[in-house]
């Protein structure tokens, strides 16, 4: 079952400007909407804003996975839906020049927030910088590398930060979904492997991940989409069509570029 996938945007923290707002709805918009250019072009104009912030560019760093993702077209339902075609898929071939920016970005934001959080260890921004930087980490190793245990162990060191995050800023609904995804996720899993998922600190249980999940899809920000799609495809393996139906029809309409939600909405 896929692992890790609640990280592509995984960002909540609160801009510190109207213009700031403005840039990141409108990047995490294009990004949703598979205009990638647009969005970098957004994320990259908030770092020249604001230089010292690490959401500039942990944010373009999932703009350059998330077009990765589209590219070699793993966000589908075979993906999601069936765990015989995710685990036997050959491992992919990344472009190298994405990784490289994906990586630089990823180093760039960590230099950022390790120095906020060492005068301000409580920085909701660079707490959840550093929380998106492991939950995308994890993304790459899992869906491109194929690198599993890597994958689920950032998984939960991503929960377990997000956690500490939400025990401090219990309105940061986005971060809920690290919480609802490892649950969830790991919950359809057979009996004994969920029980050796335990042993390792893993979350497993299914009614705390569809339950977070729709915290973030009622009260979250820039994750709300994001959890959407995971509960159409929770609704999907519950053979629950109407609801899958409708969420998936919200998404087409809110992101009409995204041919995603339209061709999963077209199976149904």
């Amino acid at each position: 079952m896929l692992l890790p996938v609640f990280a592509i945007v995984l960002v909540a923290a609160s801009p510190t400007s109207p213009q700031g707002a403005d840039l990141l709805d409108q990047g995490y918009h294009d990004m949703y909407n598979l205009e990638f250019n647009d969005a970098h072009r957004c994320f990259r104009e908030w770092e020249r804003v604001h230089p010292d912030d690490p959401m500039g560019p942990v944010s373009d760093a999932a703009a350059y996975l998330f077009s990765e993702f589209d590219r070699l077209k793993i966000l589908r339902s075979e993906f999601f839906y069936n765990d015989k075609t995710f685990l036997n898929s050959k491992k992919l071939k990344p472009d190298l020049q994405i990784k490289h920016d994906f990586e630089a970005d990823l180093a760039r934001s960590q230099r950022m927030a390790e120095s906020i959080l060492a005068r301000s260890p409580a920085d909701e921004g660079a707490q959840l910088a550093s929380v998106l930087r492991l939950a995308l980490e994890s993304d790459y190793a899992a869906l491109i590398d194929k690198q599993y245990w890597q994958a689920l162990n950032e998984t939960k060191e991503t929960r377990t930060y997000a956690e500490k995050l939400l025990a401090k800023h219990p309105d940061c609904y986005d971060a809920d979904l690290a919480v609802g995804v490892e649950n969830y996720l790991l919950s359809q899993k057979p009996a004994p492997v969920r029980w050796v998922l335990k042993l390792t600190g893993a979350q497993t249980d299914e009614e705390t991940g569809i339950a977070k999940l729709r915290v973030v899809a009622e009260k979250g920000h820039y994750l709300k989409p994001f959890a959407e799609m995971l509960l159409a495809i929770a609704a999907l393996r519950a053979n629950d069509k109407p609801e899958a139906k409708r969420l998936l029809s919200t998404l087409a309409s809110q992101f009409p570029q995204n041919d995603l939600f339209r061709d999963e909405l077209a199976k149904l």
